[in-house]
Parts: structure tokens; C-alpha cells; sequence
């Protein structure tokens, strides 16, 4: 049997239940994993309490690593016995084996354990696509500033390194001095505490009055006017989550007001619509973590048991860094 964690109904923490079912065998195009660690997400909660609705009952987690117990017709790239990590936009994670397609599953390399795998597989991609793909209409070069909200957090702090290795000043926000100190250990130019510090006027005070070519945002109502505020003539605001809420409706208007502004909503499965996309991105992460370039940092560790606790306390923003679920 196979130990997973599901919900029957959407609602708070106390609606993710343990149970045993059975799992089959792979299909054509399908793979069967053992996992060994299991990562934990901010979108795992907005499917739980519904703002991202699923069929229900259903099983949470977007991203996990382990061990490829058997593959079904068709799969190429993967054989038992492999070493693999993945995102996928179909959850159902959280459970010690699944069967699942074999298209955003990853090899991964020797060089990096499970827990690291489980643990950066989704917030190592979607740093890699702000970085490198979400970009503003003029580029980003070296030296230019870049402000990047609740920075000590999973994908923050990974976006907090990288950016450092690709030559950008990086304004980090969080919401308390221990995490803007986190987030300038990690490689962030500047930090500001959003709770002790106006941000639109720190940052503006960083940028010498110019603003940010970009703001990378998951917080989104809190922070949206003000992000926009922080932004240069044709500066991009790039949302990709909703951490305070959504964003309320907003006229377009509002963009020209404030300098010819482009808005994007971002998600990281609309960048792993292929294989080939896949591997591409998983590729460019493993490179720059073995480079050392990037650390990715399990902070919080909790048995499956305990994933009602490790719910309340990602929503309770006390958690840094990224987060797993041990088998």
C-alpha cells in the first residue's frame, strides 16, 4: 500500500488526511517513483484551501525526487534504478509512490542528494524563468537593480544567488530584520523590512529616484500598488503568486499613468510545456547549483505526519528558505 495525504473537501490545514491506497503500474508515457523527499509550495495551499480548485478527493504536491521503479511504453529518457527529481502542474506528491507522466521528470545528477532535489525543483525553475526569461522590454544587464519581494523565502533566496551570479543588484524585501538579514547573505544588493519600511520610498531612495527596469512579485494585493510605484518608465511588473491575496482588478490606464507599464502573470508549468523546455531549464539549475553558485537551503524538514503543521506554518510565513516533507 502507499501512504499519501489527500483532501476530501478544501478548507484550512486540518482538511489534509492520511491515508493508504493502492498504485499501479505505469502506463504508456508514464513513470512510477518511489520518493525519498517530498517538497512543500505556497501553490500546495491555494490548492488546499481552493483558490486553485481541483477534483476532489485529491492528493497535493507539486514537485518531489526519489528513485524510478518502473516505466511504461514509450518512456526513453528514464529506466529503473534512476536518480530523478521533478515540477508537475498535476499535483499529487505528497505520498510515498506515485504514478505519473514521465514528460517532467528529470534525471538527477549524482552530485545532488534527494532532499536538495525534492527541495528545488519548482523554486529553482521559476527563479530560472524570472531571470532569464521575464524580462523588461529594455533587457537586464549587469548593475541593473531588480526588486524582488518576500526574497527569504524558497525562491527567493535562490533568485537572491542567482541574480548575484548574473551581475544584477537585487533589492530584497521581507518582513522582518532576521529575514532581510538571510536574504543579503544570499546575495541580495539591498533588503528592506516591508513592515518597518515604506519600499516604494527605500527603493527609490536605492535607485536614486529612477525606479526598477522589473519587480518579480508573489505576494500580490499587499504589494501590487506599490510595486507598481517602484518601476521606471516601461519597467515590467512580473506577478507569479498571490501570497496576501489576488491582485483586485485594476485599469490599464492606471500603466500609462505610471510610465508606460507592462504587467505579466506568470507560471512556471506555461514554461515546462515540453520535454525538451524541461530538461533545458532542469539543466541550466543543476549546472548553476553544482557550480556552487547557488546553495539551496532546506530549512524546514517535516514527517508526512506532520503536514498539517507544515501548512499552518507556511502560511504563517514563519518558515525560510525552502521546505520538505521526509518519508
Amino acid at each position: 500500500m502507499n501512504r499519501v495525504v489527500q483532501i476530501r473537501q478544501t478548507g484550512g490545514p486540518e482538511q489534509l488526511q492520511l491515508a493508504d491506497v493502492a498504485v499501479g503500474d505505469p502506463g504508456p508515457g508514464q513513470v512510477r517513483i518511489r520518493h525519498r523527499a517530498v517538497g512543500l509550495n505556497f501553490i500546495d495551499c491555494y490548492h488546499r484551501s481552493g483558490l486553485y480548485p481541483l477534483p476532489l478527493p485529491a492528493v497535493l504536491g507539486a514537485e518531489g525526487a526519489g528513485v524510478v521503479e518502473a516505466v511504461g511504453d514509450g518512456v526513453t529518457h528514464l529506466k529503473p534504478g534512476d536518480r530523478v527529481a521533478y515540477a508537475h502542474n498535476e499535483p499529487g506528491s505528497y505520498c510515498q509512490v506515485r504514478v505519473m507522466s514521465a514528460r517532467p521528470v528529470c534525471k538527477l545528477p549524482d552530485a545532488i542528494d534527494f532532499e536538495t532535489g525534492a527541495a528545488m525543483m519548482l523554486k529553482g525553475m521559476t527563479a530560472q524563468y524570472l531571470l532569464k526569461k521575464t524580462l523588461p522590454v529594455e533587457g537586464l544587464q549587469p548593475g541593473d537593480h531588480v526588486l524582488f519581494h518576500a526574497a527569504a523565502g524558497g525562491v527567493g533566496l535562490i533568485a537572491c544567488q542567482w541574480a548575484r551570479a548574473l551581475g544584477l543588484q537585487l533589492i530584497a524585501t521581507a518582513g522582518s530584520d532576521e529575514k532581510c538579514a538571510l536574504a543579503l547573505a544570499n546575495g541580495a544588493a539591498h533588503a528592506i523590512n516591508y513592515r518597518t519600511q515604506d519600499f516604494v520610498a527605500a527603493v527609490k531612495d536605492i535607485t536614486g529616484g529612477r525606479g526598477v527596469k522589473v519587480v518579480y512579485d508573489s505576494v500580490g494585493k499587499d504589494t501590487w500598488e506599490g510595486s507598481l510605484n517602484c518601476l521606471r518608465p516601461f519597467g515590467l511588473m512580473a506577478s507569479f503568486g498571490n501570497a496576501s491575496g489576488p491582485v483586485p482588478p485594476f485599469s490599464p490606464g492606471v500603466l500609462g499613468a505610471k510610465g508606460s507599464l507592462y504587467v505579466t502573470r506568470q507560471t512556471l508549468f506555461t514554461h515546462l510545456r515540453s520535454r525538451e523546455a524541461t530538461q533545458a531549464m532542469a539543466d541550466d539549475l543543476f549546472a548553476v547549483v553544482a557550480s556552487g553558485q547557488v546553495k539551496i537551503h532546506v530549512a524546514q524538514r517535516y514527517p508526512l505526519e506532520d503536514v498539517q503543521q507544515a501548512h499552518r506554518d507556511l502560511e504563517a510565513r514563519k518558515t525560510t528558505g525552502c521546505t520538505i516533507l521526509t518519508l
